[in-house]
């Protein structure tokens, strides 16, 4: 798995998922693009995809495209409507895209395929600008969005990523 951090500057939504789609099946790799702030830190990531595909590994997965399986992972949310809230949209915003070859059996191969993507995704028109969006986490965005109240963070030495985490593991337990 590799991250690309990066502002986007959106003007057509449907394409833009298009254009990821394309670059997807042209280096055999899955792509999925979140809003920086709903993100708490690339292990939060890590995380939902190896939730995601152990579930398609099972055959308990929730949705047909595992790009949109790691999302719901990542949202802590079995409806893909609620999880796209996670997602980006029209206009500018910080983000940071997922990018992952699977398990191809060859290392080498899926670390280049993933490489390759994303050389093409900086490239991309909707990419403004690639810098640091995880840095500092959008804990009042990540507190409401994974319906983390004040009185629990006081009840816990656990920090928000930490939180954060387990939604995405509740998530298995929920199915």
């Amino acid at each position: 798995m590799q991250l690309l951090e990066c502002t986007l500057e959106i003007d057509d939504i449907d394409s833009f998922v298009s254009q990821l789609g394309e670059v997807s099946d042209r280096h055999d790799v899955t792509i999925q693009a979140f809003d920086a702030r709903y993100v708490a830190d690339r292990t939060h990531l890590e995380h939902a995809l190896e939730l995601a595909d152990r579930a398609i590994d099972r055959g308990e997965n929730i949705a047909r495209d595992r790009a949109v399986e790691i999302l719901l992972y990542a949202a802590g949310r079995r409806q893909i409507d609620d999880a796209l809230e996670m997602g980006v949209g029209e206009g500018r915003q910080r983000a940071v895209m997922l990018v992952d070859g699977g398990s191809t059996g060859n290392e080498g191969g899926q670390e280049s395929s993933e490489a390759a993507a994303l050389e093409t995704l900086v490239e991309l028109e909707a990419v403004v600008d690639t810098e640091p969006t995880l840095e500092s986490p959008a804990e009042e965005t990540l507190c409401s969005f994974f319906e983390i109240t004040d009185a629990e963070r006081e009840a816990t030495d656990a920090s928000l990523v930490a939180l954060v985490r387990e939604r995405v593991a509740l998530l298995e337990v929920d199915k």
